[in-house]
């Protein structure tokens, strides 16, 4: 049986970007993070303390994304190790990071990376 919990749709302001001018004026972006862990405990036992808890993925996340980088793929790397390190029982991280209206000289709903990774 493969286990996931899934968030979608975080949108949070932030200063990514290789222009001076996308690291002071910042972004909205949005990110999707799908989590394989075994959670089979918590389905028993209805305790929060056998699963990931999505708030504090969103700590971690809202953590990394304050830390101004230049390249998306930056800010996706830091945010998948640092959620394997503070998550032991995650198996493997899908996070998508989507940068809303990039500065490119074209109409772009986002732009951005995906990393899918499995624990080492």
């Amino acid at each position: 049986m493969t286990n996931k919990v899934i968030l979608k749709g975080l949108r949070l302001y932030a200063y990514h970007g290789v222009l001076p001018q996308e690291q002071k004026v910042g972004a909205y972006y949005d990110i999707d993070i799908e989590f394989e862990t075994d959670f089979s405990e918590a389905m028993r036992t209805d305790s929060l303390e056998h699963t990931v808890n999505y708030a504090e993925v969103l700590e971690v996340v809202k953590g990394e994304m304050a830390q101004n980088s230049k390249l998306l793929e930056h800010v996706a790397g830091r945010i998948v190790n640092t959620l394997f390190s503070t998550f032991p029982d995650v198996t493997s991280i899908k996070l998508r990071l989507m940068k809303e209206n990039p500065p490119m000289g074209a109409d772009c709903a986002g732009a951005g990376v995906e990393i899918v990774k499995s624990r080492e």
